[in-house]
């Protein structure tokens, strides 16, 4: 089902989550006060626009509040900027807000005036960056809260031929395996029988302690 997204502010960030959105088949209104932005958009989006998201008047013009969600999307230029649109958005009762945080302090404000989540692209991709040059055999690697993360990761050379069963993961290492992924198909992990290849990657759940522990595995 598609839905209604509003994004505000058309940097590299905003660009590509209004034009994935819309590739995703989702009805995308594109928002910003730099004119030039708005033009290399305009061919690509049904819908993008030129005013400042800090006029209250012009989202009122624009029904923003309408829109399943909006998209925050406003750069280190203008925190202000960011702040005063996420507040005005939460005001006219967007239902879902997503604003981007510079710093852990910007989080916190956006979050006190509205936002109900909140995105430090930055701080995430430096996090992504760090953990796949300390452990590369970890492919994939979701946090999924304090208590569990998801990660996909290279069949040790140790437990080619073994079954899951086997291994028995959940008791040694305090993890489970969910699923195999072989020449690019998953198969669920039901019964631990699936007997593991070299070149097989496998999709893991646990606490963070445990998963860390995944990568030194060989």
């Amino acid at each position: 089902m598609s839905a209604e997204f509003v994004v505000i502010g058309l940097g590299t960030f905003g660009r590509n989550v209004a034009l994935n959105l819309a590739r995703a088949g989702q009805s995308v209104l594109a928002i910003d006060r730099d004119e030039k932005e708005v033009r290399a958009l305009s061919t690509e989006l049904d819908s993008v626009v030129c005013v400042d998201s800090t006029e209250e008047a012009a989202l009122r013009e624009l029904r923003v509040e309408r829109m399943s969600c909006a998209v925050v999307a406003i750069g280190g230029e203008s925190m202000e900027g960011s702040i005063l649109t996420t507040a005005l958005l939460r005001q006219l009762g967007v239902p879902r807000i997503v604003a981007r945080a510079m710093t852990e302090l910007h989080g916190r404000v956006l979050r006190s005036v509205g936002a109900h989540e909140v995105l430090r692209v930055e701080a995430e991709m430096g996090q992504r960056l760090a953990r796949r040059l300390a452990q590369p055999n970890i492919l994939e690697w979701v946090d999924l809260g304090p208590q569990a993360d998801l990660v996909e990761v290279e069949v040790p050379e140790s437990w080619v031929e073994s079954t899951v069963s086997d291994l028995d993961v959940r008791r040694t290492h305090g993890f489970s395996i969910l699923a195999i992924r072989r020449r690019g198909k998953v198969r669920a992990v039901l019964e631990g029988v699936e007997v593991l290849k070299s070149g097989d990657r496998i999709l893991a759940i646990g606490p963070p302690e445990a998963i860390k522990k995944i990568g030194s595995l060989s």
